[in-house]
This record gives structure tokens, C-alpha cells and sequence, in this order.
């Protein structure tokens, strides 16, 4: 995986852009489109066209269905291509036995250095679910994936350009591999930069003990990522706050309306791992519920 270093200004040269042309991938489009224009880079659009089950049907009618299922995928996509116009751009539609091992061999073919793709909680053999497909894919994937949840209003994303970024971390080193891209995507956009730790809730009867982690140290730690001349741009303000991690990463999104949340995932080793913000279920949480975009780096 390329690794960014923190202070080092981030290249975006590919993105991939996953579309299953349901509404959810249009709301993602503008935001493939706009941070293309933003770092000059060239948007390859995908659609993979997975098997579907015809029972009961003679192998004539079944190859007839299949391609009706390409002449629609390929009358889709160059929807898609006219919507990509003014950047550089191309769009392909490929047929695998699985999502993920298409998207896999794409990342390595376009040299991908983001992946963008909209998500939704409804059901189906095509469609980009949360919690399966897409959780897979940005635990698997080994360039950051940026994924726009069903909480993320078209039209509300200001034309994808930033202006304030919360990038939460627990400190461990994998949550860590983000910090680069927040940083970076807040000088680019000369947008705030929010750093927020979440420390667990004291248990009543141990009060009076020291906690796993100071909120001083937890303070220092955040403010030690940004480099000091990134800071005239990006203008970072350190949070310490009690709580259960996702619950309390969204109300700060929405507290402080940021349009953008960086978050560090642990890879998917052999099965869906877990987000390194103390629980299997954080990143996956805050990408359904989000009403801005997640961008997750697997660390």
C-alpha cells in the first residue's frame, strides 16, 4: 500500500470510480468529478456486471437476457461518460464472478489512487451494500476509499470542495495512516482541520483513577500530527471527548458541519477486520449514518 507521510503534500494521479447507476452512485459522481479537477487527475468509471440467476430458462433465452444486461450496463455508462465531461476520463464495464476481485485488478490496471463509490442500505446482487460490498472493499483495498453514505444530500456537498475536515483517531499507528490525507485535503481546500480522540467513559467506581490516556497527552498527540507549517492553512483545532466512538465522531460531524470525516481502518485479514477506533463496527457506523463523505485509509 502506498503510505503517505504526514507533512508531505498527497498525489491524487487515478480515481476509480465504482457506479452501479443507482442514486446513490449519482450523488457520488460530483465528488469523483470535483477532486479530479482539484488535483488534475483522471477519473476511470466502473461498472461490474455480476452473474445474475435465470432458473428455469432455456440457454437461449438466458444468453438474450444477458445481453439485454450489457446493452443496458454500456446505455448507463455512457451516461456516466457524458457526466465526466471536462476532465480526463474513461469508463468501462466488465463482467466478474465477484465485486471485489474486479475492483481489485482495476485498482492495479489504472494505477488508482482513490476510490470513490456511493453506498445505501437496500438490498440486491448489484447494488454497493454497506456492511458487505462496500466495507470489503475499504478494508481490502489498498489506496484509500472515499465512500458517500445514504445521509449525503445531492447538492449538499458545496461542488466537493472541503472547507472543514474532522479527521477522527484513536492514536494507534493503522487509525494514523489517515492523518497525511486529512491534512493534506485540508490545505488543498484551505479548510479547517478538526482532530478528534475518543476516550471510553470512566466507570463510576473507578472515578478517582487515572484514565488509559490523559486528554492532556491525547491533546498533544493530535496537535504533534500537523506540521507547523500546514498550520497557517489548515488552522487545526484538537478535541478530546467521552463517549462511544462512532456515536460521538458523528455528532461532532454535525456539531461543528463538516463536510468531510478521515478515518484509519484496520485491514480485512482473511475476514471483515475491525475499525481501529475500538470497535468492529465504527467505521461502518459512521459511513451509513455520515451526512458528509468518509474517506477511510487502511493502515
Amino acid at each position: 500500500m502506498k503510505i503517505a507521510e504526514t507533512g508531505t503534500r498527497i498525489a491524487l494521479r487515478n480515481i476509480l470510480l465504482l457506479t452501479d447507476f443507482s442514486p446513490p452512485s449519482e450523488v457520488a459522481l460530483p465528488f469523483a468529478l470535483a477532486i479530479a479537477r482539484e488535483f488534475g487527475a483522471m477519473v476511470h468509471a466502473l461498472h461490474v456486471l455480476m452473474p445474475e440467476a435465470y432458473v428455469y430458462t432455456t440457454p437461449e433465452a438466458t444468453g438474450m437476457a444477458i445481453e439485454a444486461q450489457e446493452e443496458s450496463a454500456q446505455a448507463e455508462m455512457q451516461r456516466v461518460d457524458a457526466q465526466l465531461t471536462g476532465v480526463p476520463h474513461e469508463v468501462s464495464v466488465v463482467r466478474g464472478a465477484g465485486l471485489w476481485s474486479a475492483v481489485e485488478q482495476e485498482i492495479a490496471d489504472c494505477d488508482a489512487d482513490l476510490v470513490v463509490l456511493g453506498t445505501h442500505g437496500r438490498t440486491g446482487a448489484q447494488k454497493l451494500l454497506l456492511g458487505s460490498v462496500a466495507e470489503e472493499i475499504f478494508r481490502r483495498a489498498s489506496v484509500p476509499v472515499m465512500t458517500i453514505g445514504p445521509w449525503v444530500r445531492s447538492g449538499a456537498h458545496n461542488g466537493a470542495h472541503f472547507h472543514r475536515v474532522l479527521f477522527a483517531s484513536d492514536l494507534t499507528p493503522e487509525s494514523l495512516a489517515a492523518a497525511p490525507y486529512a491534512i493534506s485535503l485540508a490545505e488543498e481546500h484551505e479548510a479547517r482541520l478538526m482532530l478528534l480522540h475518543v476516550l471510553p467513559e470512566p466507570k463510576r467506581r473507578e472515578q478517582n483513577r487515572p484514565t488509559e490516556i490523559s486528554v492532556a497527552h491525547a491533546m498533544h498527540e493530535l496537535f504533534k500530527l500537523v506540521p507547523k507549517e500546514a498550520e497557517l492553512w489548515c488552522r487545526p483545532e484538537a478535541v478530546v471527548e467521552y463517549g462511544e466512538p462512532a456515536e460521538r465522531i458523528l455528532q461532532a460531524a454535525t456539531a461543528r458541519d463538516a463536510d468531510l470525516i478521515v478515518l484509519g481502518v484496520r485491514s480485512a485479514a482473511g475476514h471483515l477486520g475491525a475499525a481501529t477506533h475500538l470497535g468492529r463496527t465504527i467505521a461502518h457506523k459512521i459511513a451509513a449514518h455520515a451526512k458528509c463523505p468518509v474517506l477511510t485509509v487502511r493502515g
